[in-house]
C-alpha cells in the first residue's frame, strides 16, 4: 500500500542518478574508452539483462558511450530486489484505520483563537526569513495536450499567464509584505529542466532576483517490464522516468539545495505541486500550526466531496500516520460515517506539506528506509526486436517512484491542518472534465469575485473572466488596501475580459 509502504520495497538504493544544482553529475567524463564493455556486458548477462546491448553492432561510437555510461551506473541486484518486492506485495490496504487529530477550520468546530495564534507564528517565521518555498515541477503537460513542462501551461483567465508566472507573482507579493527574501526552489526533471530554465531566463525570472530562484533536478530511475527486465527507449538508451515527488527530498540533499537553504537561515520548507493554481503560497496560518506543534512534517487536507472522490485520505494505521490512496482504501473505511452522518475519513490529501529542514536531511540520508520505491503498471514506449519504437495501448511494464507522503509515518511529530477547497486546491490533472484547466480557471474566477465582494468593490458582469495580479492582491484584505470602489479603477491589477465593453 502506498501510504504505509510495504517493507519489501525498502532495499532499493543505488539505482537513482545524482543531480546537482545546475547540472547532471552522471559519471562525469566517462566514455566508452574508459569503461570496460566486456565487464559490464558480463554483469548484465549474469543478471539476465544483456538484451539492452542487442543493438550494439549498429551503434556508432557516441551512441555506444551513451549506453555504456548509463549501464555502468545501474545496480542490477537492487533492481532485482525491488521487482521481487513488487511480485511479493499484496494490494490490500491496511486492515484497520483510525482517524487522526486535525486542526479544523473554525466553521467546522476549530478554535478561532488557535488559528489566530498560528497566523502570528507563521507571519513571524516569514518575517524572520526562516521559510523557503519548494515546488515540484518535473512533469510534462502531455495529458493536457500541451508540449512542454506543466509549469509553462497558460492558465490566466484573461492574460493566459502561465502557472509559473502566477506563482512567481504570489512570491513577489510575500517578499514585499514580509520584507525578506522568500527563496523559491524549483525541482525539475531531465524532461523539463532545460525548457524551465530557459523560460525563467527569458522572462527575467518574473521580477524575482535570480539568486533567489534555485533549480535542481530530481533523479531518474529505470523502468522494468513485468518480468523484471530493463526496457529500451532507443537502441542506445535504457528507459528511465523521474523518480516521483518523493524524489524531491533526496534531490534536495544530493544537489546541495538543502545546504543552500540552511546557509540562508531557512529551517522550514513549504512544499506544493506546480499544477495547483489555487495554492495559498507559504500560508502563514498553516506554517504557524506546523511550527507551534514542533512538527517535523505537516499535511494540509480538504474535506472530500463524497466517498468516491479520487483523493487519498490522511489516517493512522499500525500507530503510523500516512496517506491511504483512494485505490487502496476498503469500502468499509471509504463509506464509514460518524454519528452525525459525516464521513469518518474525510481528510483528503492536497499534496501541500511543510517540513523542517532537519527532517528532510534525516529522511533523505536514509531514503531506502523512509522513501521506498513503489511500482505501478504503466504503458511504456519501448522497442521491438527490430529496434522499432512501440507505443503500447495497455500497461506493459512497471514505473518506479518514491512518494513524498511516505515520510509522514517517519515524522516524530505530525500536524494535520484543514484547508478550504475554494482557497487552497484546484489541481490540473486532466485535459477535460474534472480537475482540468477549465475547472481551475472557473475556480480562480470564483475566488477573485469573492475577494472583490468582501472588499466592497463593485463586481464585473457575472460571466466576465477576471484575473488578478497576485503580487498586489492575494486576499480580500489586500483588495481593500487598493482603496477603490470599482474594479475598473485598479488598472492592470484587476483585468476583466472585454473590459472596454463592461466598464
Amino acid at each position: 500500500m502506498r501510504g504505509f509502504a510495504d517493507q519489501s520495497f525498502r532495499k532499493l538504493r543505488g539505482c537513482a542518478i545524482g543531480r546537482a544544482i545546475g547540472g547532471n553529475q552522471r559519471l562525469a567524463g566517462s566514455t566508452a574508452k574508459n569503461l570496460d564493455f566486456e565487464a559490464i556486458h558480463e554483469r548484465f548477462r549474469e543478471a539476465d539483462q544483456a538484451h539492452v546491448f542487442r543493438f550494439w553492432d549498429r551503434l556508432d561510437a557516441a551512441e555506444r558511450a551513451n549506453l555504456l555510461s548509463q549501464a555502468a551506473a545501474i545496480d542490477l541486484d537492487e533492481l532485482a530486489a525491488v521487482h521481487r518486492g513488487h511480485s511479493d506485495r499484496t494490494e490490500a490496504g491496511p486492515a484497520e484505520l483510525e482517524s487522526v487529530p486535525i486542526e479544523r477550520l473554525p466553521r467546522h468546530g476549530g478554535d478561532p483563537a488557535a488559528f489566530e495564534r498560528a497566523n502570528q507564528a507563521g507571519t513571524a517565521a516569514l518575517a524572520a526569513g526562516r521559510v523557503a518555498v519548494l515546488v515540484v515541477a518535473g512533469g510534462q503537460a502531455t495529458r493536457l495536450g500541451f508540449d512542454g513542462p506543466k509549469g509553462l501551461y497558460p492558465l490566466g483567465p484573461v492574460t493566459g499567464r502561465t502557472l509559473f508566472e502566477q506563482q512567481a507573482q504570489k512570491i513577489r507579493g510575500l517578499r514585499r509584505r514580509f520584507g525578506n527574501p522568500l527563496p523559491w526552489y524549483v525541482m525539475t526533471s531531465a524532461a523539463t529542466d532545460a525548457a524551465t530554465r530557459r523560460f525563467f531566463a527569458t522572462s527575467e525570472f518574473f521580477g524575482l532576483p535570480e539568486a533567489d530562484v534555485v533549480f535542481f533536478q530530481q533523479e531518474m530511475i529505470q523502468s522494468l517490464d513485468f518480468e523484471g527486465r530493463l526496457m529500451l527507449e532507443r537502441p542506445d538508451r535504457i528507459f528511465e522516468n523521474p523518480n516521483g515527488h518523493g524524489g524531491s527530498l533526496t534531490a534536495l540533499l544530493s544537489s546541495g539545495a538543502l545546504d543552500d537553504m540552511e546557509r540562508r537561515g531557512v529551517d522550514t520548507v513549504f512544499y506544493y505541486q506546480v499544477d495547483n493554481p489555487l495554492i495559498r503560497m507559504a500560508d502563514p496560518t498553516y506554517l504557524g500550526f506546523h511550527l507551534l506543534a514542533e512538527a517535523e512534517m505537516s499535511a494540509k487536507v480538504i474535506r472530500k466531496l463524497d466517498p468516491m472522490e479520487k483523493v487519498g485520505v490522511v489516517a493512522r494505521s499500525g500507530g503510523r500516520i500516512g496517506i491511504v490512496e483512494y485505490t487502496e482504501i476498503s469500502d468499509e473505511h471509504r463509506f464509514a460515517t460518524e454519528p452525525d452522518g459525516s464521513l469518518r475519513y474525510w481528510a483528503g490529501n492536497t499534496a501541500i506539506h511543510a517540513f523542517s529542514t532537519d527532517f528532510i536531511r534525516r529522511v533523505a540520508q536514509s531514503a531506502n528506509v523512509y522513501l521506498p520505491y513503489h511500482a505501478s503498471a504503466k504503458a511504456i514506449p519501448t522497442l521491438d526486436d527490430r529496434g522499432e519504437r512501440v507505443v503500447p495501448a495497455e500497461p506493459n511494464g512497471l514505473k518506479l517512484e518514491r512518494f513524498v507522503f511516505d515520510a509522514l509515518g517517519e515524522a516524530k511529530r505530525v500536524c494535520v491542518v484543514e484547508g478550504d477547497r475554494g482557497f487552497d486546491y484546484s489541481p490540473i490533472k486532466n485535459a477535460q472534465g474534472g480537475d482540468s484547466p477549465e475547472t481551475a480557471r472557473r475556480d480562480l474566477i470564483e475566488l477573485y469575485r469573492l475577494w472583490l465582494e468582501e472588499a466592497g468593490i463593485e463586481l464585473p458582469p457575472e460571466r466576465a473572466a477576471i484575473e488578478i495580479d497576485h503580487s498586489r492582491v492575494d486576499d480580500p484584505q489586500q483588495a481593500i488596501a487598493l482603496g477603490i470602489q470599482h474594479w475598473s479603477q485598479a488598472g492592470d491589477v484587476i483585468r476583466v475580459e472585454d473590459a472596454g465593453t463592461h466598464a
